[in-house]
């Protein structure tokens, strides 16, 4: 029989999936955890439970959260729901729009902000622009591109039919019959434009112009010339424009090198559009000048259907196939070229738009179970596609939304089950820790706002929009401070019915019912925080001893554990016995479990019973009091007998 002692002097490669507990040789072993709950891994290696929600307002109901920040000091939260925008700011919706985008279609749209406008795309919606023109002050409006003295809209074209197919107008100005040698005019064409021999015409009707039709199509419309046409020959020299009811509409949008960037419609889902420098809706392609606009088709071996750009190192084009890397310093029409870089792929069913980390974008492949890091990579002089859940994949559940903390270096991400995933990256330090996120409901969006974190939470068929706030420890907490202290606290209209926990002058008062959106205390207090509980869960993985090797098959007893907190209040451990409180300090009465003032160092505890393999932990940490908990490191001496 021999003693060793097991040094876990950090967390950083979070909870790692079970296919690991064979590998006790990796790093990622030593540092990893067999499960964690409710916890967010520090850089550093250590662990707290994370922080609570605060409740900000009800939501109108299931949506999307995106962020808006006009500036550093003024930023605000949209709300994306069934045809409508709601518009937070400082906690508080100030107004709200409608929209042309149902439910189904959120999960789709794709968005890109420039100082005070959002510019909201979807392939089957025409492209909107949401501005702020003051505090309170907001509106939707559509894309105008630039129109030209002679009436010209420069807005990308492109001719959707084989090159033999001809336009014949009947006149060369005024209100003109155009006959096709195909059926080329569908009716929701009307107010469409067409190019004839690069000259302008809008169509007036296509069902009252006369001619054929097939299927719906038509070969003959009426339109007004815009610009006069050169004469009344037939010319397979035409075009119409790109977006349109009939064509769709663009579907994922950025800036780069001041440019407005489309990527992809319904009908030209592999094509990329750029606009002149510096002239963000003019989609003039000119003479093939420097500044003018560029557009071209990502052809290859398999089918590539943009579903994000993205302003990196380059221009970034996350497709259905792969990823590809657009260069060009600047970008210009005769030195664009397009490189295809990993071949991962993106989502189809939705859009959830890559992330900035650290120079490296990450993004969410096809597949569920995945997310993904592309980075430039100096030595290969090209872009490289890891996959940053290798160790955690059963994590992850199929992404639904997600976004970037960057002050706490917290990437969120929303799963289809209602679940929350946070990964802690740090890659100058090659820490990626994933630990998951429960809460009493489903998460549903995610967005970064400002210094802040919001989600969407589905709580018993109703929608809430909550902050994490690392000073509280609840969830759909209400927060509430007064000169005079006082029994009754109201502003708990969203928890009606419900138990919550209750910390009142810092101190844990009895759990309480809520009725008519109020509690009552036991004592009055000056600073109250109340919502639903939530616990913390820590469990190592198996032991390995201190030399690195491994443990396995051995019959092990613990004799004692070395935990090392800072301000950290309460413990409740198990160790061989089940669950029970540690104290910290003894006190007198039912407060002897707490630290008053947060504990910061070693405390040693006894552990029991004799452990085979991985069926029983060493120890394990649960508790949903609701206080502040930080666990840095453990030392266990553990009795080994072969």
């Amino acid at each position: 029989m021999a003693l060793i002692r097991i040094e876990k002097n950090s967390f950083a490669s979070g909870e790692v999936s079970p296919r690991l507990y064979g590998r006790s040789d990796l790093n990622a072993y030593a540092n990893g955890a067999a499960h964690l709950r409710n916890v967010f891994v520090h850089p550093t290696g250590g662990l707290s439970r994370r922080s609570g929600l605060r409740h900000v307002s009800a939501a109108s109901g299931l949506g999307r959260l995106v962020a808006f920040e006009f500036s550093t000091e003024q930023a605000y939260l949209l709300l994306f729901a069934q045809n409508r925008v709601d518009v937070y700011a400082q906690g508080r919706k100030i107004t709200e729009l409608p929209t042309p985008w149902i439910l189904e279609q959120v999960a789709q749209m794709n968005w890109t902000q420039s100082a005070d406008t959002l510019l909201v795309v979807h392939p089957n919606c025409p492209p909107k622009k949401i501005t702020r023109l003051g505090e309170g002050d907001w509106k939707v409006s559509d894309w105008q591109f630039v129109v030209q003295d002679t009436g010209r809209r420069e807005q990308p074209h492109h001719k959707f039919f084989h090159e033999d197919v001809t336009l014949q107008p009947g006149g060369t100005s005024g209100n003109v019959s155009v006959t096709a040698s195909s059926f080329v005019f569908h009716p929701d064409h009307t107010g469409c434009r067409f190019r004839i021999r690069n000259k302008e015409v809008e169509v007036i009707a296509v069902e009252t112009a006369g001619g054929s039709q097939n299927d719906g199509w038509w070969d003959r419309a009426l339109v007004n010339v815009k610009e006069t046409l050169q004469n009344v020959s037939a010319s397979k020299d035409w075009s119409e424009q790109a977006f349109s009811a009939v064509r769709g509409y663009p579907a994922s949008v950025t800036f780069h090198q001041d440019r407005l960037v489309i990527g992809g419609s319904r009908s030209l889902p592999n094509r990329l559009w750029l606009s002149k420098s510096s002239d963000l809706f003019n989609f003039d392609l000119g003479e093939g000048l420097d500044d003018e606009s560029i557009n071209f088709g990502i052809l290859s071996d398999q089918v590539n259907a943009i579903r994000a750009v993205f302003s990196g190192r380059h221009l970034q084009v996350f497709t259905s196939g792969a990823e590809w890397m657009v260069t060009g310093d600047p970008l210009t029409p005769t030195n664009i070229q397009l490189h295809r870089q990993t071949r991962i792929g993106s989502p189809s069913g939705k859009s959830i738009p890559p992330q900035d980390v650290d120079g490296a974008t990450i993004f969410v492949p096809r597949s569920s179970n995945q997310i993904r890091e592309f980075l430039f990579t100096d030595v290969e002089q090209a872009y490289q596609s890891a996959d940053l859940a290798l160790l955690s994949q059963h994590l992850i559940k199929t992404p639904a939304d997600m976004d970037y903390d960057s002050r706490k270096r917290l990437l969120h991400v929303v799963m289809a089950d209602g679940t929350l995933g946070t990964l802690t990256i740090y890659r100058t330090e090659q820490i990626t820790a994933w630990t998951p996120q429960e809460t009493d409901g489903f998460f549903r969006s995610v967005s970064v706002s400002g210094d802040d974190v919001y989600l969407l939470v589905e709580r018993q068929g109703s929608y809430n929009i909550e902050v994490l706030d690392s000073a509280i420890h609840v969830d759909a907490a209400m927060v509430g401070e007064v000169e005079t202290p006082k029994l009754e606290w109201s502003g708990l209209d969203h928890l009606e019915g419900r138990t919550v926990k209750v910390v009142a002058d810092g101190a844990v008062r009895p759990d309480t019912r809520v009725e008519g959106g109020m509690i009552v205390l036991d004592e009055p207090a000056s600073t109250v925080v109340a919502g639903l509980g939530f616990s913390h869960f820590i469990e190592p993985l198996p032991p390995r001893s201190s030399s690195g090797g491994s443990a396995q098959g051995a019959n092990m007893r613990p004799i004692t554990i070395t935990f090392r907190f800072d301000n950290t209040y309460a413990l409740q451990l198990d160790t061989g016995r089940g669950l029970m409180s540690v104290p910290f300090k003894r006190f007198t009465g039912s407060a002897e479990d707490f630290s008053p003032t947060g504990f910061s160092g070693e405390k040693t505890v006894r552990a029991f019973g004799w452990r085979h393999g991985a069926d029983v932990p060493i120890w394990r940490i649960e508790q949903d009091i609701p206080l502040p908990f930080t666990l840095l490191s453990v030392a266990t001496v553990v009795s080994v007998n072969g």
